[in-house]
């Protein structure tokens, strides 16, 4: 149990607090007056900060904060062992991480409809600064947060340290690379889909057999996907992460149903009646385990996810949702020489979203333009041949949607254009072309793709020079197939991106390391590769890389 002298949680001034309801009514008039007695009274008898605390969503004056309640998280009922009532939880904002000098402070309500989850949307504090924060109900005191505010909108501050990153199959190895990313302690991680899996015990399986595995059915029902979360969240290496750390997060398809696309799921032919209610328990859950401001609380089978933060003048992330609103796929979801992928009537973000994403490019002034989104932007051609034979999961199935979106940024004359991008298990960096057909055609913008941090297993080393996708497509200009995160520094001249990788997942504790080291330079659209660690031959593959491989490794479901 955590426990906290009540003077030295409380003493800095719960009067002069900024307090942000959560709910209509406190669930207790004087929290203060909570002990393990009267909370046990009510059902509420062990530490219920079993799930970590997360930030979100910063911007210059605040940001979210947010921790669930739950006694035993992996509780089938996906109540977490808590009582059906609200508890009153109280939070605290300090400006120094050994939580003395307090700087906003007021309560909440856990409320049992949601979960017992907390969304705190703290403002009016400075910016670009550090703060770190933590809950409290009664004796029980959670771990302790870091967050940050971003720089003025006027100011560009100084280098924002990124990090991204995609793809965390429980069952498949240890998140090491979240310990890692803790260690870091970036400004911000962007979360790129994928944050957890769908299914059920020993369905999607690596060589050797899972090294965990998932507890309860595929989910499908609100509580299904509650545990599910709980499951993920209560691994030691991810709540490292998420308290190191602001996150922004974007879902990709597992969070829902493997490649689902707006009200289709994966498989339409096989019927799945529940489908839209599936989606529903998804989305509520998804929000209930997140840092997500008020303005994503879902309505039904709606979500609005894709937003926009700016970092002072030097970046605007423009995070994007390529599931909820596209068309489905044309041909199925593997790679195909496909006729729909080129119908110009197809959208992969909708046209609402589209216009979006248009006008902000508009009205950017940002030195960098990111877009924080889930599947591969760049053309990738598996077939030396006259055919184009492509993933119809990307964005080469939804050809003029990628092209009506460079075109928009070109036309906005935005100053550096960045696509980040997760899904497919793999570092990748890439020129970003508007016409691909045109190898000789000038570069207009850059792509940095984050391998998993744990699907697929560990994985193996190689030489990306021989890969054959990169002898292909001339403007793919890296590969690797192990598991890790990609670490940025953000400055007014350049993006400096080193590739982190772990060589092992199945087993815990390995080391990290860069496997290469990207740039791109002001005003020069494209990635310029400055370093490449030598080949370690106890780490690399039996055989030499293939397409066939390459197109299993990152398709290949149950």
């Amino acid at each position: 149990m955590s426990r906290l002298n009540r003077r030295s949680f409380l003493v800095t001034g719960l009067a002069a607090a900024a307090v942000i309801p959560a709910a209509p009514a406190l669930a207790d008039p004087d929290p203060s007056s909570e002990t393990a007695a009267t909370l046990a009274g009510r059902g509420l008898r062990t530490d219920p900060f079993t799930l970590g605390v997360a930030s979100g969503d910063p911007d210059h004056g605040g940001f979210v904060i947010w921790t669930r309640l739950a006694q035993q998280p992996m509780a089938e009922d996906g109540l977490g062992g808590m009582p059906q009532r609200p508890f009153t939880v109280q939070w605290q904002i300090y400006a120094d991480e050994r939580a003395r000098r307090v700087v906003r402070a007021g309560v909440a309500v856990a409320a049992p409809e949601w979960g017992h989850s907390v969304h705190v949307e703290v403002d009016s504090l400075p910016s670009d600064r550090e703060y770190w924060y933590r809950f409290r109900v009664g004796p029980y005191v959670s771990p302790l947060g870091r967050a940050r505010t971003a720089p003025h909108p006027l100011s560009y501050g100084g280098a924002l340290s990124m990090a991204f990153v995609s793809c965390a199959q429980y069952e498949h190895g240890f998140f090491t690379s979240y310990r890692h990313l803790a260690a870091e302690r970036p400004d911000l991680v962007l979360h790129l889909g994928d944050y957890q899996y769908e299914y059920t015990k020993n369905t999607y399986t690596i060589p050797g057999g899972n090294i965990r595995h998932h507890d309860g059915p595929e989910t499908e029902t609100l509580a299904n996907y509650r545990q599910r979360h709980a499951q993920y969240k209560a691994d030691p290496d991810l709540q490292a992460a998420h308290a190191a750390s602001p996150w922004l997060v974007v879902w990709d398809d597992h969070e829902l149903d493997n490649n689902w696309a707006d009200e289709v799921p994966e498989k339409p032919e096989v019927p799945q009646p529940n489908f839209l209610s599936r989606r529903e328990a998804a989305f509520r859950a998804y929000y209930e385990n997140m840092p997500l401001r008020r303005t994503s609380i879902p309505r039904g089978i709606d979500m609005q996810l894709y937003r926009r933060i700016r970092w002072g003048r030097t970046a605007t992330f423009h995070m994007l949702d390529t599931r909820q609103y596209r068309d489905d796929q044309g041909c199925g979801d593997g790679y195909r020489d496909c006729p729909a992928a080129v119908d110009p009537a197809r959208s992969i973000t909708g046209a609402e979203q589209e216009a979006w994403l248009l006008d902000g490019f508009r009205h950017s002034r940002a030195q960098w333009d990111i877009l924080g989104q889930q599947v591969f932007f760049a053309q990738r051609d598996n077939n030396a041949g006259p055919a184009k034979v492509t993933s119809q999961d990307s964005w080469d199935g939804y050809v003029a949607s990628r092209r009506r979106i460079t075109q928009g940024w070109l036309d906005a004359e935005v100053r550096n254009a960045v696509v980040l991008t997760g899904d497919v298990h793999a570092h990748w960096a890439s020129d970003l072309k508007l016409d691909y057909d045109d190898p000789t055609g000038p570069s207009v913008g850059s792509e940095l793709v984050a391998t998993s941090i744990s699907t697929g297993g560990d994985g193996a080393d190689s030489d990306p020079a021989t890969h054959p996708f990169l002898k292909i497509n001339p403007h793919l200009k890296f590969y690797n197939n192990q598991r890790g995160y990609v670490l940025t520094k953000i400055e007014r001249d350049q993006l400096t991106a080193d590739f982190k990788v772990v060589p092992r997942v199945q087993t815990p504790g390995s080391e990290v390391y860069t496997r290469a080291t990207f740039v791109v330079e002001d005003r020069v659209p494209g990635v310029q590769q400055t370093y490449l660690r030598p080949l370690d031959p106890t780490l690399m593959a039996a055989t030499e890389m293939t397409v066939e491989e390459t197109v299993r490794l990152e398709t290949e479901r149950p």
